[in-house]
């Protein structure tokens, strides 16, 4: 006989497979098509299992792990938007946390309430794993942009100084990969991708 915690597990499973349909703005590394939120999901979690080493601070590895495994699962109810364009859509946040809210609550309740706690401790952005994980979510697009020309900052007209100011928050998680960040900016600069520098902030 099924149970009925296996039956809310199997239905949580069932409904997360919704977000693999969940664009997002990144392209993929050869431009061919658009990443989805799942690709996301599972390609920043590895990122949190081979660059741990460079995190600030001794953190809990596998939180972080979960962190990127469900950072984004209420896309499949609020949608992704662009970080650079989130501030002209208040209501995003609201409808994001309503999305987890009804996605993890068709787990078990224990289940649902840990998810819960480590969504919020992502959004929140104040632990050790918290900040680390949120500067492989930055990192990440940033990559996406290098290696395609900045194909997406070229079509929505992003700048040098919305780019450095999204990014510098990687610098909380790991001041290394910050400057790993730094380099691929400029590099971007210099090749064309970004708009340039207007007034130094480095």
């Amino acid at each position: 006989m099924v149970t009925e915690r296996l039956r809310r597990q199997m239905d949580f499973i069932i409904e997360i497979d919704k977000l693999k349909t969940v664009l997002r703005r990144a392209y993929i590394y050869d431009s061919s098509r658009r990443e989805n939120s799942a690709e996301h999901s599972w390609h920043t979690a590895m990122m949190a299992l081979v660059l741990a080493e460079h995190a600030t601070g001794n953190m809990d590895l596998n939180r972080v792990i979960k962190m990127m495994l469900i950072h984004d699962i209420a896309e499949i109810d609020s949608g992704d938007i662009s970080i650079y364009h989130r501030k002209s859509d208040p209501g995003y946040a609201s409808r994001e946390h309503k999305g987890a809210e009804r996605i993890f609550g068709l787990l078990p309740s224990d289940q649902a309430r840990e998810l819960l706690e480590i969504q919020a401790e992502f959004e929140a952005g104040v632990t050790t794993e918290a900040k680390y994980a949120r500067s492989l979510d930055r990192l990440m697009p940033l990559m996406h942009n290098y290696i395609t020309g900045g194909r997406r900052w070229r079509e929505d007209g992003i700048t040098y100084e919305q780019v450095y100011e999204v990014n510098k928050k990687i610098k909380e998680g790991s001041p290394e990969l910050w400057d790993y960040a730094i380099s691929i900016i400029n590099e971007c600069v210099a090749k064309g991708y970004l708009k340039p520098l207007i007034s130094p902030t480095i």
